[in-house]
């Protein structure tokens, strides 16, 4: 199928081009911490690329076009807002200087290859479903389809709630040095994560409909496994783990990533 080919090669270029007018952006600012807001915002210039060039319509194109929108503006905007309001992300400061100090990089070749260049690919086999799930018009959704638009918006509701959560805890001074083990947060140490999660698997779960888009199974595999053992839930234990001392305990009791009811932890008996 030529279409297949054409819009992958369509999107990989408008990827590079932007992912490269960001890194220039980058080498003014010195800090590349607004990529993550990239991450999402990006998707959806990819799902609008592809409805665009697919001719739209069909209510697949539509709807995955749409979800898509919806996370990544939502994510996207979030992101950015607490860029710029806490300022540069302590995770890129110290891969920054691990690289001058390590391998003796400037700050313009670390960034290029240890962010930029890194992400880019990573959002291009994220976003398959938005890509080969477009490809080609089968009508109607079906019970498959209805099925990942449900995962996806509980996705989308799930992490939504699970950051509003977040920020409001933050935002009470008297929450400082606490772990916050309420709402979402009571079910699981991760509700933005397994929400991002769901909606990928969602949005590929409607792809797969349209028969072409099955290819796409790579999609929410990947994204999955960096939430869990690469970028995501490693990365915030660690910290979580050395910063505040009431998180083992609550490691203890609350599930890692899918919601489940907190386990009861039996007290320490006293020395004798």
């Amino acid at each position: 199928m030529d279409t297949v080919p054409q819009l992958l090669a369509m999107n990989a270029a408008i990827s590079i081009v932007l992912f490269v007018g960001l890194w220039l952006i980058n080498l003014k600012t010195r800090d590349p911490s607004f990529i993550d807001s990239w991450w999402a915002l990006g998707m959806v210039v990819t799902a609008v690329d592809s409805y665009l060039f697919t001719g739209g319509g069909d209510p697949h194109r539509r709807i995955l076009m749409v979800l898509c929108a919806i996370w990544g503006l939502r994510l996207g905007g979030y992101l950015l807002w607490r860029w710029r309001k806490h300022g540069p992300d302590r995770r890129y400061s110290t891969m920054m200087g691990l690289a001058k100090k390590g391998r003796g990089w400037g700050y313009a070749k670390a960034s290029l290859l240890l962010v930029f260049a890194l992400q880019m690919p990573l959002q291009f086999v994220v976003s398959l479903p938005v890509q080969l799930g477009q490809i080609a018009p089968t009508g109607d959704l079906g019970l498959l389809g209805w099925l990942g638009a449900a995962v996806a918006l509980v996705g989308i509701a799930f992490e939504s709630l699970g950051d509003w959560q977040l920020v409001r805890f933050k935002a009470d001074p008297a929450n400082a040095g606490k772990v916050l083990d309420t709402g979402l947060w009571r079910y699981t140490r991760h509700p933005n994560y397994f929400g991002d999660a769901c909606v990928w698997w969602g949005l590929y779960l409607i792809g797969a409909e349209t028969g072409f888009g099955i290819w796409a199974l790579p999609a929410p595999i990947l994204i999955t496994f960096l939430l869990t053992r690469w970028s995501g839930v490693p990365t915030v234990e660690g910290r979580m783990r050395r910063k505040r001392p009431h998180y083992e305990a609550y490691v203890a009791r609350t599930s890692g990533f899918i919601p489940m009811p907190p386990r009861k932890v039996a007290a320490a008996q006293p020395s004798a």
